[in-house]
């Protein structure tokens, strides 16, 4: 009997690990989680949250507001810098003289000196390490001969990278009126520091820097609190209030964190942290196509080809909230206005990646081959096949 009784425990077991009643169960899809606002962050004047990757925006408040940048102005002369290197006209290990001029400017500084031997990759650690105006003034000089002449340069890259909101009137950020910026451009900045000069995280994630056998400790209050953060800058003046532009690498993915005006170094970090927190937890990245991947093709019965295949070049990848890659959506828009003949390569519309009725991604569709117009006989045979 006690046989039977625990052959019959065992069978009940299997049939409810089965389903219950011996039929299978149906699954309940994983609901999809609502993803919480943007942080509201009320101490801080503005601030922006890029995909460094997209480019795309997950959080802002007031990303337009124009503001005294104070040392993020560095950040500017830091590119300009990077760029006579990549050009050949400054060498990392040139030694610089040292004006006068740049010798006593006021405020942070590395404490150089004329006579006092210094490179321009030494200069860079003082410039975006100890914030040093001394530092900005002599790579301005350096580069554009003059700190007023290197002015101008500033404004003309910021045009040329989309920074709309921002003007520059000298090139360490010290107090001027018609020196300002905003979040927004100050994220764009970064983001092509970073692509273009990748070797500026090698000075930024440095949490001190020694010259002359003086030591001083990063401005940025973020690299001591938080291991992913590895750049970029800090500015402070008092019109400038606390500011903090932040980068920061965690699985392999980068996301840039600028906060402008906030009341304290501590509070500020708080603010860059709940904004890094905030995009690594509620938003990813989805890849949709690789490169020269096509995308669609394009029918016209008086081309030559009729049929004319599109492709993206590079790889599309959009920043979404997790678990939102279903409810995307792919149109692609082509310029009514074409006329053959035209090459292969051509740009002849974009790809639009939306997500609830929004475009959040806008790329450049491609033409896979050349085209020229049809012939009269090649129109008549277009117009036969598409006929059958």
């Amino acid at each position: 009997m006690d046989f039977v009784r625990l052959l019959t425990c065992i069978l009940v077991t299997i049939v409810l690990a089965a389903g219950g009643s011996g039929t299978a169960s149906a699954v309940t899809p994983t609901p999809v989680l609502p993803i919480p606002p943007a942080p509201g962050l009320p101490n801080v004047a503005s601030y922006v949250l890029m995909d460094y990757q997209t480019g795309q925006i997950i959080a802002s408040k007031d990303p337009d507001l124009q503001r005294a940048p104070a040392s993020l102005t560095k950040l500017m002369t830091a590119y300009l810098t990077y760029q006579a290197i990549a050009s050949g006209s400054l060498h990392p290990e040139e030694n610089l003289p040292v004006s006068n001029t740049a010798w006593k400017t006021g405020g942070s500084r590395m404490f150089i000196q004329p006579g006092l031997p210094v490179t321009v990759n030494q200069l860079l650690h003082g410039l975006l390490i100890d914030s040093g105006n001394d530092a900005a003034v002599a790579l301005a000089e350096a580069v554009g001969g003059s700190q007023s002449g290197f002015v101008p340069l500033m404004n003309e890259a910021a045009q040329k990278l989309g920074l709309h909101h921002t003007h520059y009137t000298n090139a360490d950020g010290l107090p001027d009126d018609n020196l300002y910026t905003t979040a927004m451009d100050v994220a764009k900045l970064s983001r092509a520091l970073i692509q273009q000069y990748p070797q500026i995280l090698q000075i930024t994630r440095l949490k001190s820097y020694t010259y002359n056998k003086i030591t001083q400790r990063s401005w940025n209050p973020v690299l001591f609190r938080d291991p992913s953060v590895d750049g970029l800058k800090t500015g402070l003046t008092d019109a400038s209030g606390h500011c903090i532009d932040a980068t920061a690498l965690r699985n392999g993915r980068r996301l840039i964190a600028v906060e402008m005006g906030a009341p304290s170094w501590s509070s500020g970090t708080d603010a860059i942290e709940t904004l890094l927190n905030y995009g690594y937890r509620f938003y990813e990245n989805h890849p949709l196509y690789g490169p020269n991947t096509r995308v669609s093709t394009l029918h016209e019965m008086d081309w030559s080809p009729a049929k004319v295949p599109l492709e993206v070049t590079e790889p599309v990848v959009v920043t979404i909230p997790r678990g939102r890659a279903a409810d995307l959506q792919t149109v692609v828009q082509v310029n009514s206005k074409l006329q053959p003949p035209f090459a292969k390569g051509t740009i002849v519309g974009q790809l639009l990646v939306q997500l609830d009725g929004k475009t959040i991604q806008s790329v450049p569709v491609l033409t896979q081959v050349a085209v020229k117009k049809a012939s009269w006989l090649e129109r008549i045979w277009h117009r036969v096949q598409a006929a059958l």
